[in-house]
């Protein structure tokens, strides 16, 4: 009988040919074993191996054909030694993975289990880092139920039974420095799941730079070289009185706001030139860019997000991105960033059961999928996702200077039953609607933004009565700065929309607002969503002839700036955008040629400076002294008078007339008795309209009106507004 020859294999060996090796750092590189030392090198495309020693190089032996290599020595190699590999005729040298030492402490790895490590970014991820004087990558992933997870790339063929990583313990967290590696090599991580065998090839939740679309690896970040000249922005943040400082948003897509001649988009650096002057003469404050992390889907707008640390590249590098920020807060201009901690998309390449099994999300499809988007819905209740999502929060606060973040479907958090039927949810542990974990997740976010990046704001969109949502955590609230009113705005536009003949009979859309304007800090938003999916533009949704239209939207703007409440507009909305936002287009900047379309934005350039610099307009903008009503109650002739106040005593005179009917000698009731003057007049021809007014100077009679002591006689324009204030 024929004696079998095949050397049994070692079952370490086996595991590691068949890329199942869990523990490669036992294995490979230098271990004493016995009487001396052993390496172990394990290179399938290499015929030959050698290692430098003290004093030569030496060959290794193969002691399995699939490519392990040793070599036994009695003197120990040195600490970083070299290799030197032929493989299809080339000989490479570098340095062994293997004999670096494990780079992630336990403090860490403890606080990311916790959900308390607020800059997992730092220690997850691909980092370029040097280790014992050699330069490299230090890779981590978490991945609990991994049997094995290696690192692919160009570097090792993708290969996942080259680079195989290390793991701590019960931490499911897997890390592996990779000598010689540099910055903008692709990656991703290659993991078989524990359970099954699976393979799954993922990007790296943690990657601060991702390949150009279709392409979906990840890219290691360069090292910032941007040197920030914002110091005295962020001192004067941090000491900044928001909540009575004017607060004017300009909404915007950076991919559509202007496009060049070839369609290319513009970058961040090219917005910096072009954008920032438009903001300034204009008048904003603030920028709110929409979501700009990583997405492999232009027609998400970037709502659904694939890379929560990396900047898109469809406008530029991550410093491009700096620069712009930096540049934005020279020109004393906050920059705010749209982030999407509710949900994320289902690709497979991304954080979809990431492992093998749902571990950013739910398991359970009733509490993590979500049927409106088709997207999974973050498991709030998990530490480490809890971890993910707030060092998410904290690197672009961090990491790009971004001075506020609008948190995107809170509602969609807050509750377990969120557009869901009976029976197609799970109550909480006390049997109600609350997602309990969502709830503790906000105020986490929100304490830990207003503590570590003092004067940064926070702003929900959330569309329901939840309660307190911008109060303090410690008074029970969820601890937002502000909150969108979406109430307003969609009784306001519905308003609006209707013919000014029926207005009449809806004028209770524009005064309920009073009933609850002072329960949050609100922000009053025509953003985005109120201008796609077949609603049309603005300038489109208002009734009347073309005049009508143009009318109607001045007097919406005038409304909207006079009213109680920080603001918000979306691009475009500033020259009456005739069509709908097109995601793929640049705006319709070439209208501006047009009378009527420039008039608009002569308009909002001059409403936004006079709100900023007039007191009365932003000072009390979330307190219910800042505001009273003088006529309410004028529904027959769909009139509405207000006052609004500042602290220091000034007050504006705020009239508007929602029918196409100009009103003459119409009285209104003041507080005091002076002489007054139009400081506004949406009516004037300098913005398209008949230019009917109070040209000359009004003075108050000892007239009693509408519980005032002293009241006038104005000329009321056709559908506009006009703002009074004492001469």
């Amino acid at each position: 009988m024929k004696q079998d020859t095949k050397p049994k294999l070692n079952t370490k060996t086996e595991l590691l040919i068949q890329a199942r090796l869990h523990d490669p750092h036992q294995f490979l590189g230098q271990h004493w074993e016995g009487n001396g030392y052993v390496l172990r090198v394990f290179l399938p495309y290499a015929q030959q191996v050698w290692v430098e020693t003290e004093t030569e190089w030496t060959s290794l032996t193969k002691t399995d054909p699939h490519g392990l290599f040793e070599w036994h020595g009695k003197q120990a190699l040195p600490a970083t030694y070299r290799l030197r590999a032929a493989a299809y005729g080339e000989l490479h040298e570098f340095h062994d993975p293997y004999a670096f030492p494990a780079q992630i402490t336990d403090l860490d790895l403890y606080l990311f289990n916790a959900g308390n490590l607020h800059q997992t970014y730092n220690t997850l991820g691909a980092h370029l880092i040097t280790v014992n004087g050699v330069a490299g990558v230090h890779f981590a992933v978490w991945a609990p139920n991994a049997e094995r997870v290696s690192v692919i790339g160009d570097f090792n063929h993708w290969d996942g039974r080259t680079h195989l990583m290390q793991v701590h313990g019960s931490s499911g967290v897997w890390e592996l420095f990779i000598p010689g590696l540099a910055d903008s090599a692709l990656y991703k991580f290659e993991i078989r799941n524990r359970h099954n065998g699976h393979i799954l090839v993922k990007t790296d939740p943690y990657a601060q730079y991702f390949e150009k679309r279709p392409g979906t690896a990840s890219s290691v970040a360069a090292i910032s070289t941007h040197h920030w000249q914002d110091n005295e922005w962020l001192a004067k943040r941090a000491k900044h009185d928001w909540q009575h400082a004017p607060c004017n948003i300009y909404e915007m897509h950076a991919g559509s706001w202007k496009r060049h001649a070839n369609d290319d988009f513009f970058t961040y650096r090219e917005l910096a030139e072009s954008l920032i002057p438009y903001i300034k003469e204009m008048g904003y404050t603030h920028i709110e860019l929409m979501p700009i992390s990583e997405h492999p889907l232009d027609e998400s707008w970037g709502y659904q997000t694939t890379g929560y640390f990396a900047p898109t590249n469809r406008y530029g590098s991550p410093d491009d991105l700096r620069y712009f920020v930096d540049a934005c807060h020279q020109a004393n201009i906050g920059v705010i960033l749209d982030w999407v901690p509710a949900h994320f998309p289902q690709d497979s390449f991304a954080l979809a059961r990431f492992d093998g099994t749902a571990l950013y999300e739910h398991e359970d499809p009733r509490m993590g999928f979500h049927q409106d988007w088709g997207t999974y819905i973050f498991n709030f209740g998990r530490n480490e996702v809890k971890s993910f999502l707030l060092s998410s929060a904290h690197y672009w606060l961090s990491e790009f200077h971004i001075d506020g973040l609008r948190v995107d479907a809170v509602a969609s958090m807050l509750y377990l039953d969120y557009s869901r039927q009976a029976g197609e949810w799970i109550p909480n542990k006390f049997g109600g609607r609350e997602n309990l974990e969502a709830i503790e997740f906000l105020r986490e976010l929100n304490i830990m933004v207003h503590d570590a990046f003092p004067g940064a704001l926070t702003f929900a969109e959330e569309s329901t009565s939840w309660p307190m949502v911008s109060r303090p955590v410690y008074l029970g609230g969820l601890g937002f700065s502000m909150k969108w009113n979406m109430g307003w705005m969609n009784d306001t536009l519905a308003y609006i929309s209707q013919d000014p003949v029926h207005r009449r009979y809806h004028h209770n859309q524009l005064t309920f607002g009073q009933l609850y304007s002072y329960t949050e800090n609100f922000t009053l938003p025509f953003s985005h969503d109120e201008v796609v999916h077949g609603k049309r533009s603005l300038l489109d949704k208002m009734p009347g002839d073309a005049w009508q239209k143009f009318a109607n939207l001045r007097l919406l703007y005038t409304y909207q700036m006079a009213y109680p409440g920080k603001k918000l507009n979306f691009m475009g909305n500033e020259f009456a955008q005739g069509r709908e936002w097109r995601v793929k287009n640049g705006l319709e900047w070439q209208l501006l040629d047009i009378g009527l379309h420039q008039n608009i934005q002569t308009l909002c350039r001059d409403l936004n400076h006079l709100y900023a610099n007039n007191l009365a307009m932003h000072d009390l903008d979330f307190s219910s002294d800042g505001f009273s009503w003088i006529d309410c109650h004028d529904a027959d002739q769909s009139i509405l008078s207000f006052m609004r106040r500042a602290r220091d005593g000034s007050f504006v005179v705020v009239v508007l007339n929602f029918t196409p009917v100009p009103r003459n000698n119409y009285r209104i009731g003041v507080p005091e008795g002076a002489e007054y003057k139009e400081i506004f007049n949406s009516d004037s021809s300098y913005y398209g309209g008949t230019n009917s007014g109070n040209g000359g100077g009004l003075f108050a009679q000892d007239k009693t009106w509408m519980g005032f002591p002293h009241s006038m006689e104005i000329t009321l324009p056709p559908l506009a507004g006009i703002i009074l204030a004492r001469a």
